[in-house]
């Protein structure tokens, strides 16, 4: 086996509907499809991965390698369920209830689903951003489906569900007596080759008429979603293809699977079960798009509009108190284990892109459900407005892709630090950031340096140009004007890190500076 990558839920729930059901039927996709994977790859590799480390013909020399041929699952035990309820349905000056059901399986968080292609050699290239692109994917099917992803070296298990194909070397290596196992069999939609793809596309072009130099609107929107590359089929959004009437995807196939029965009949858990050790989702990355975007010297600002925005939320969704670790209100926790509403410049070009949401006690599935639900931030009495996008729910934050995070010895400042205790003799900013660490259970640092200015696109920034208060008022702020630093630690830390106050929106908060690579 050459190529093997393992999935973990670490929520505990996948929700996927198949592309031949209705979503109200409450089938459940499962295993996820060989098209839905390669589509969260290039939906990745557009969101999260370096274009320049990694250019467009590397994706799709990936795809079309993946396309060759479906893949094989090694699927864990799960337990099937819904839920159903009443969503209000306006038409008109008319409101209505309708029943709405949401199936999804329960895949216990420790359990890895691996997916597997024989035989398959991959240039280093594309085996390189697979393995990036694997470790980023933020969900598999719906937003609800957090997932963890790694590409394995070896995988000695059991594949468990299989093509059936008579004709292919990979034939069912579950073939036995069928009186000791119980099968099932399958249809999953799969990419077909990219050669194949564009086979078909000149035929169909040709037989419908699309090669016409004047063509209605109705054929216009068919060639619309017939494009010359597989990867771009890959590409065209679920509902355009509905529009148009097609039956299967271009570009796509159903391919028959047999696998054993995994299904199990279990109660449903308790909320008050613990949690498996090691998996508790602590980070959650949230993407902006709008135009312009805010600015990094505003961090404080956009730190407390998301604070303000998953507040709100959490009060909406019917959540019976607004969870702690996202308000933080009643808390003496001073290891600040709630949480950091982190604002990132993932690109580096003075924008804020991104916001980093950190809790190292650990984040609820109802703190998770009202950030995943944040569409919007805005400005009050302002026309700024920004959409929002969750990425995911990682247990680990150095999965997240975040530029904040390390591991590394020394951090140097994005943004303004305020030293949160009034200065004193031998209780200065070294002392104070000493304090802060011992108190997190990080390391003492062994040096602080203070820095003039930041570089931040070709410009000089000191922390004067940055806004350094909250709009919080009547709060006691020791320090107002901030000061540039770089903390060297006597070990790696993993990050993210961010110190004194107003630490959590975004003041105070440190990048990972690179460790030089050893020279062999």
């Amino acid at each position: 086996m050459s190529v093997v990558v393992s999935f973990r839920f670490p929520a505990g729930r996948y929700h996927a509907t198949p592309w031949d059901a209705q979503v109200n039927e409450a089938r459940i996709e499962w295993p996820p499809s060989p098209w839905r994977i390669a589509r969260a790859l290039v939906a990745t590799w557009h969101r999260k991965a370096s274009h320049s480390e990694f250019p467009e013909q590397t994706i799709s020399s990936l795809i079309e390698a993946l396309a060759a041929s479906p893949p094989v699952y090694g699927l864990p035990v799960i337990s099937s369920a819904h839920t159903r309820h009443y969503m209000p349905v306006r038409s008109g000056a008319n409101e209505r209830r309708v029943l709405v059901f949401d199936g999804f399986a329960h895949v216990a968080a420790t359990d890895e689903l691996i997916v597997g292609w024989p035989d398959l050699e991959l240039e280093p290239g594309d085996a390189g951003l697979l393995a990036r692109l694997v470790g980023l994917i933020g969900y598999l099917g719906r937003a609800e489906s957090w997932v963890e992803g790694r590409m394995l070296d070896s995988y000695n298990g059991e594949f468990n569900c299989v093509p059936v194909d008579e004709d292919s070397a990979r034939v069912s290596s579950l073939e036995g007596d069928e009186g000791d196992i119980s099968y099932t069999s399958l249809r999953l939609l799969a990419p077909v080759p990219g050669s194949e793809y564009a086979a078909w596309r000149g035929r169909t072009v040709r037989e419908l008429g699309l090669d016409a130099r004047r063509l209605r609107k109705a054929q216009q929107h068919t060639l619309a979603t017939l494009p010359d590359r597989l990867i771009d089929a890959l590409r065209i959004d679920t509902g355009q293809l509905r529009y148009v009437g097609w039956n299967l995807p271009p570009g796509g196939k159903m391919v028959t699977y047999r696998r054993e029965r995994l299904e199990e009949t279990v109660r449903f858990r308790q909320r008050s079960r613990p949690r498996p050790e090691g998996r508790i989702i602590t980070t959650v990355r949230l993407a902006l798009s709008g135009r312009p975007l805010p600015r990094i010297e505003d961090a404080v600002r956009i730190g407390e509009l998301t604070r303000g925005a998953a507040i709100s939320v959490a009060g909406s969704i019917g959540t019976a108190d607004v969870p702690l670790e996202i308000s933080g209100h009643g808390s003496d926790d001073l290891n600040h284990r709630h949480s950091f509403y982190l604002p990132e410049d993932a690109d580096r070009d003075g924008r804020i892109d991104r916001i980093l949401i950190y809790a190292s006690g650990g984040l609820s599935r109802d703190a998770v459900a009202a950030l995943d639900r944040i569409k919007q931030l805005w400005v009050k009495g302002s026309r700024e407005k920004w959409d929002v996008v969750f990425e995911g729910a990682w247990a680990n934050p150095s999965l997240s892709g975040s530029v904040h995070v390390g591991p590394a010895s020394q951090w140097v400042s994005m943004t303004p630090y305020l030293h949160p205790w009034y200065a004193k003799r031998n209780f200065g900013v070294t002392e104070q950031i000493a304090r802060e660490c011992g108190r997190r259970g990080l390391p003492g640092p062994v040096e602080v340096s203070t820095i003039e200015s930041i570089e931040v696109r070709g410009r000089q920034l000191r922390p004067v140009h940055f806004h350094r208060f909250r709009s919080k008022r009547g709060l006691r702020q020791p320090d107002r004007r901030g000061s540039f630093l770089r903390i060297t630690f006597p070990d790696l830390i993993g990050g993210p890190l961010a110190l004194g106050f107003a630490c959590h929106y975004g003041l105070g908060l440190f990048t990972p500076v690179q460790e030089p690579k050893p020279t062999s």
